[in-house]
């Protein structure tokens, strides 16, 4: 156990608990464990501490599928300005997504997961992973995987290159750059969709999971079959299969930074661009308006996820935080966790704004279980302030 990790960082006076929550979470873990936590509350940081050796506030950790709520906050924001128009079919964007009978399909339902475009009958390579115009072009033309719009899934490896394809017909624009130029760039986010080259050395490759015999015979029991749903989601079925816990050690995919899983970076830049996406921060207004938050914060996906056989609830592009994983929030809080245990999110209701993120590959994938404890530790400590 990492009794002698000590935890460093700062709280504000009221969330003294979270560091204690915090401390007692890393005590818990290998003495290798690495993590950081940071928390805003209406637009002020009150929460900002890390773990382990060699880590700081600045170090940098693959998200994973956080990566697609920074995606999702650009189509948020396009939607906002009228740019984007939820209920138009995808088509009136983007003409060749009509191939295969997927033409009825409206934009609100594809960021639902209701498409069924999880992936394509041959798979991808790790270059056309890492390039999201590619894998929209090789979707374009892929036969859904279920009747466009009838059901819902995670369409875990290509939500963002989906997204990402509108954005750049009704734009011009990569979402890449529009969110460098909206969004990371004006309020300074260590939370790169593209991780610059002179940042590398702040990166922490990812540490991969080390299973209990228990846990390792739960993996072990869960559906594997090449051809199921999972597998063509998450990429094990074609010529190159994607290893998971190693995609974010591979340089191609942190420099382009693709919209559904290649984001770099730190618990600070996680909640930072929560909390500017739902408060005021250093006297710059939200970035979504009250009613856009609600709209992409409301629940249009939810039951029996095709691809995770299990129930999952998403809003648009974003988990259903409250549903999903933490039912001590606020309905319509916005967010996303990632495959090796990160955890980030806006409670619109509370102004809470919350990022975690730890190095080694958690159990069971998405959201490691210390962030129910942690997560709760700082809404509680919020609330107590409020």
């Amino acid at each position: 156990m990492s009794q002698e990790i000590t935890v460093q960082g700062t709280v504000a006076e009221g969330f003294e608990t979270v560091r204690e929550e915090f401390a007692a979470v890393v005590a818990g873990e290998r003495d290798d464990y690495e993590g950081q936590l940071c928390a805003y509350v209406h637009g002020r940081r009150v929460v900002d501490l890390w773990a382990g050796e060699g880590v700081t506030g600045e170090s940098l950790y693959g998200v994973y599928s956080a990566t697609k709520g920074a995606a999702h906050l650009v189509a948020a924001l396009l939607v906002q300005d009228g740019t984007l128009e939820l209920d138009r079919k995808v088509v009136y964007y983007w003409p060749e997504f009509a191939a295969e009978g997927k033409g009825a399909l409206t934009l609100r339902d594809l960021l639902a997961h209701r498409a069924g475009l999880i992936g394509t009958d041959t798979g991808f390579t790790l270059a056309e992973l890492s390039d999201d115009r590619v894998i929209a072009e090789r979707l374009a033309d892929q036969r859904p995987f279920w009747r466009p719009g009838t059901a819902f899934g995670y369409h875990a490896l290509v939500i963002g290159a989906l997204t990402g394809e509108v954005v750049r017909r009704a734009t011009g624009r990569t979402l890449q750059e529009l969110y460098e130029e909206r969004i990371r760039a004006p309020y300074g986010l260590d939370f790169h969709l593209g991780l610059p080259a002179d940042r590398e050395p702040r990166f922490r490759p990812v540490q991969p999971m080390l299973p209990t015999p228990e846990q390792q015979a739960f993996l072990d029991g869960l559906p594997s079959g090449p051809h199921t749903l999972a597998a063509i989601a998450f990429n094990r079925h074609g010529t190159e299969p994607t290893d998971l816990e190693g995609l974010l050690g591979e340089r191609q995919i942190r420099a382009k930074g693709p919209a559904s899983v290649g984001a770099v970076a730190s618990a600070r830049g996680l909640a930072g661009m929560y909390a500017a996406a739902v408060s005021e921060v250093d006297g710059k207004a939200p970035l979504l308006k009250e009613d856009t938050v609600a709209e992409f914060g409301q629940i249009h996906s939810t039951g029996y996820d095709l691809v995770a056989r299990a129930h999952k609830s998403f809003g648009l592009g974003f988990q259903a935080t409250a549903d999903t994983w933490h039912p001590f929030l606020g309905a319509g809080t916005i967010g996303h966790s990632g495959a090796n245990g990160t955890q980030s999110f806006a409670d619109p209701r509370s102004g809470l704004a919350y990022g975690y993120t730890r190095r080694r590959f958690a159990f069971p994938g998405g959201a490691a279980p210390e962030n129910n404890r942690l997560a709760s530790a700082v809404h509680r400590a919020a609330l107590a302030v409020d």
